[in-house]
């Protein structure tokens, strides 16, 4: 893999500012776009430019499209809490015309934003003037047709619609349906179902709250529907386990259709088992077949069809189980690392300390893992595989477990959904990379 680091906004410090933080990324359905969100509730679109005429067989850079304040700092005066205004996740609707439309929520509020071009402006007003203010109509004597003439380019970004007062506790998923026109978000004990023109009520789907919250044992840590079947969703918990329901047995689905949950093994048992089986992301495959789990230590693949356990389970950062209980001290064992398939499903990729992220190959069972930071190379640099030690000899590049900066982390990926290119989040930076060998001619 090459790397390239997308260039950051002119707005930005490229000093390290906790509002800078990337706190999502999210590839639209063509990968031509590029969207994401940090802790100080902006949205930041990157574009792939067209492939160079000099260079036809160089594939285009991204960079920055459009950037806005999707969310700004609120404040509940009924439970006198401070709403944040970090960007929690983004969905690209499929598009349907010229415009883009995606969806963005922080802890409460779901906004639906069009993102569209304008290179053409109206003159010839009969009533206005070029200023926009309207006319004496005793001077107009005559009538013309206004007619477009070229400007240049502007990308205007607009909210067109606000879905809010839905959500008690923090939204942790959106989702949007196949069938366009309904999504779904989820919270830590709700799941939500809206319509995407209808922002003043939602459906309850699902609601694992207790009558009494001191019986609460679980909570919602993920969902999503399926990308063919408009009536089925997944959604996974604190506890490891996964639901598959379907919205077609009743309106409300805590009956769930599928439990895939895997039996513990009793001589793995500890204080941090419950905490590590967490699963803090779940995506469908393309194909639909497969489920996609990461929970602390491990990526799991699941087969819709085999309920009882994964069909597949790829050791992350298995060196840091002697580790977990500093990890627990600094917290950052309840990191939520998220997940990714490539476009053919046959590769994943996720997150790690370090920022260190990890691929398997699901067909040759190779897995390696790179490095995203500015230290280890420049752009257009081949990233070498690096690897962690944790004792005996030590090759000349290996890095030692206790050496590992666990402040460092990349929560967030996303992989173009047809080609071999992917973004990392590593905390202020956007980093970009791509399969050299399908992308350079040698």
């Amino acid at each position: 893999f090459s790397k390239r680091i997308a260039p950051l906004p002119p707005d930005s410090d490229s000093s390290m500012c906790f509002t800078d933080i990337i706190s999502t990324v999210e590839f639209n359905q063509t990968g031509e776009l590029l969207a994401t969100g940090d802790k100080g509730g902006r949205v930041v679109i990157f574009q792939r430019e067209p492939e160079s005429k000099n260079e036809p067989n160089c594939q285009g850079e991204y960079n920055v499209y459009s950037t806005f304040q999707s969310h700004e700092p609120e404040f509940d005066y009924l439970k006198s809490l401070e709403i944040e205004e970090k960007i929690n996740k983004i969905r690209w609707l499929p598009q349907q015309n010229a415009a883009h439309f995606l969806l963005s929520t922080n802890d409460k509020t779901i906004k639906l934003w069009k993102v569209s071009e304008r290179d053409k402006r109206p003159e010839g007003y009969n009533l206005k003037d070029e200023e926009g203010r309207l006319k004496d109509l005793s001077t107009v004597t005559s009538l013309q047709v206004p007619v477009l003439k070229p400007m240049d380019l502007m990308v205007e970004v607009s909210p067109r619609r606000i879905f809010a007062n839905a959500h008690t506790y923090h939204v942790n998923s959106i989702s949007v349906n196949s069938d366009c026109e309904t999504y779904m978000s989820a919270d830590d004990l709700r799941i939500n179902l809206w319509h995407l023109a209808i922002t003043d009520r939602s459906f309850n789907i699902v609601d694992i709250k207790p009558a009494n919250m001191e019986d609460l044992t679980e909570v919602i840590t993920a969902a999503e529907f399926h990308p063919y079947h408009c009536n089925l969703f997944v959604y996974s918990s604190s506890k490891g386990t996964l639901r598959l329901c379907d919205m077609r047995a009743s309106a409300l689905c805590d009956k769930h259709s599928k439990l895939f949950e895997e039996p513990e093994d009793p001589s793995n048992r500890s204080f941090f088992s419950e905490i590590i089986s967490s699963i803090s992301d779940v995506k469908f495959s393309h194909s639909g077949r497969y489920l996609l789990t990461r929970d602390y230590l491990t990526v799991k693949v699941w087969d819709l069809n085999m309920e009882n356990k994964p069909i597949e389970t790829y050791q992350v950062h298995d060196y840091l189980r002697s580790k977990l209980c500093s990890l627990y001290e600094n917290d950052c064992i309840f990191d939520k690392f998220e997940c990714a398939w490539n476009g053919t499903d046959s590769v994943i990729m996720t997150g790690a300390y370090n920022n260190f992220f990890r691929m398997f190959d699901r067909n040759t069972k190779r897995d390696v893992t790179l490095e995203a930071s500015r230290e280890s190379s420049k752009p257009r640099a081949v990233l070498k595989p690096r690897r962690v030690c944790t004792g005996g000899k030590r090759r000349k590049d290996d890095i030692s477990v206790d050496s590992l900066d666990f402040t460092k982390k990349i929560l967030h990926t996303a992989w173009h959904p047809a080609e071999n290119i992917i973004a990392i989040a590593a905390t202020n930076n956007l980093y970009i990379f791509q399969d050299k060998v399908n992308s350079e001619v040698h």
